[in-house]
């Protein structure tokens, strides 16, 4: 064919010269990116790990009544209806009183150690049951106006002393019963699952004294045996003869007498072989004498007035005050 003057244009290789280059510089990118992001990847993985190990390690592992507490996200106390000031219904029915406002603080040391809120149950013990609800985990903690002595050391562990008190009668105030020895051949109520049901009989044994003795369910019924004329006296710790009294006000019909029978340490009460529950109990109380507030709600409850509007008037005994300096108390 003649040559019509026209040439064939050079290949214009400008456009996949351009691709191989960007296709190098991409893969040059993603191999450079791999070997910066793949190791940090791998860096914050294993640092993840880590963290989670190590909140895995220090995460503390409770046992006994704070892992209960832990887990379920409830306490439950038991209290006692009517053992005033120390727990008692107020006139809408809530529980209130010394020992109630002492597990308060066990409460807040509580949420302090679990950083959150436990939801709390109250349930109502007498003498007789709140050992049997307490070992069954019924209730974790008793807030009442138990006594803590050695036979009762052994099925339950006790928190510091919070009271001193000791065993009085309450008899009418015509009866002419002064003591312990003119109860002679009467009548005595005692309250089932008390210190005074067993120690009160031994002692009129041991002084041959006749004394018959009948039992009331909780205080309540031990009373109404005395108001009823079932008995010729009430035998319990004196602080609750003098509340009792107070709340029903029939102080112009019956009075305390005699001389102390026997002596009580009053304390919070909770499951035994717990140390770390008893450890938290402990740091409770040395915050509490530490701050000076145990003296705040001692006054509240036995110098100021009651829900009834009665004061008790009984400020803190020496014996008491040197108890809770042991525990941490600031001197005057």
């Amino acid at each position: 064919m003649p040559s019509l003057g026209l040439r064939a244009a050079p290949l214009d290789r400008s456009h996949d010269a351009h691709e191989r280059f960007g296709r190098k510089f991409h893969d040059a990118t993603i191999d450079v990116l791999s070997l910066i992001v793949i190791p940090l990847l791998a860096v914050s993985i294993a640092c993840s790990a880590h963290a989670q190990a190590a909140k895995s390690e220090f995460e503390v592992p409770y046992t006994g009544t704070i892992k209960r507490i832990k887990d379920a996200g409830v306490l439950r106390i038991g209290y006692r209806e009517n053992s005033p000031p120390f727990a008692f219904l107020d006139p809408k029915g809530k529980p209130v009183g010394y020992a109630l406002d002492l597990c308060g603080l066990v409460v807040e040391e509580i949420i302090i150690e679990l950083g959150k809120d436990p939801r709390i149950e109250y349930r109502p013990v007498t003498p007789e049951n709140r050992f049997e609800l307490l070992n069954s985990g019924q209730i974790d903690l008793e807030c009442g106006s138990t006594t803590n002595n050695n036979e009762r050391r052994k099925i339950a562990a006790f928190s510091p002393t919070m009271f001193v008190t000791g065993t009085k009668l309450l008899v009418r105030r015509n009866s002419g019963i002064r003591s312990f020895q003119d109860l002679r051949n009467k009548t005595v109520a005692v309250t089932r699952g008390t210190v005074h049901a067993t120690a009160i009989p031994r002692l009129a044994e041991r002084q041959k004294l006749g004394i018959k003795f009948i039992t009331g369910a909780d205080h309540n019924e031990s009373f109404k045996l005395l108001v009823s004329g079932r008995a010729d006296a009430f035998a319990n710790d004196d602080v609750q003869l003098h509340g009792m009294l107070a709340e029903t006000r029939t102080t112009a019909d019956y009075r305390v007498v005699g001389e102390f029978l026997s002596y009580a340490d009053y304390a919070l009460m909770f499951r035994k072989d717990d140390p770390e529950f008893s450890e938290l109990v402990e740091r409770a109380f040395a915050k509490l004498a530490g701050s000076r507030e145990i003296v705040a709600i001692y006054e509240k409850w036995f110098i100021r007035p009651l829900p009834s509007g009665i004061r008790l008037n009984l400020p803190m005994s020496p014996h008491l005050e040197e108890l809770f300096r042991v525990q941490g108390l600031p001197a005057d």
